[in-house]
């Protein structure tokens, strides 16, 4: 969570307290931006929330890639989610990513504490999931492509 409208009272709070309402440990790699609205609001993070430093990105797509389930308010994280075939709950009113909400792997749950709790607990990667952004095997191809093109 690092947007900036969701580290502003009161959706910071009330995502805060979302979180807290999720049934299960919460590993949360603090943004700078989020950890000094948090300071600054005086917003305490519950027990089951575990706040963590920032993580690089190789560290960051490990635990991602390992989740059960991703609550975000990240673009980016969405679509890695998908990727990952980790469920994604959105923290925000809309998504530029809406083809992974149509695929059922992405909730819109915006700021509200009992959607966060309830989207959580629900999320579930569809059985059957369309390949939205390639097959993983560009790079190979990009290979191909270039061995044949070279002199």
């Amino acid at each position: 969570m690092h947007r900036e409208a969701n580290t502003a009272e009161p959706r910071l709070g009330r995502i805060v307290e979302g979180l807290g309402r999720v049934g299960e440990t919460v590993v949360f790699p603090v943004h700078p931006r989020t950890s000094a609205a948090l300071e600054r609001e005086g917003v305490e993070l519950p027990e089951n929330v575990l706040a963590q430093p920032p993580l690089g990105y190789l560290d960051f797509a490990a635990l991602a890639s390992q989740a059960r389930v991703i609550l975000t308010d990240s673009g980016g994280l969405q679509k890695e989610a998908y990727w990952y075939g980790v469920p994604c709950v959105t923290m925000r009113p809309s998504t530029e990513w809406v083809d992974t909400v149509e695929a059922g792997g992405n909730v819109l749950v915006d700021d509200d504490p009992d959607r966060i709790a309830a989207a959580a607990a629900a999320a579930h990667m569809p059985a059957e999931r369309p390949e939205l952004y390639g097959d993983g095997h560009a790079s190979e191809r990009i290979a191909e492509v270039l061995v044949r093109l070279a002199p």
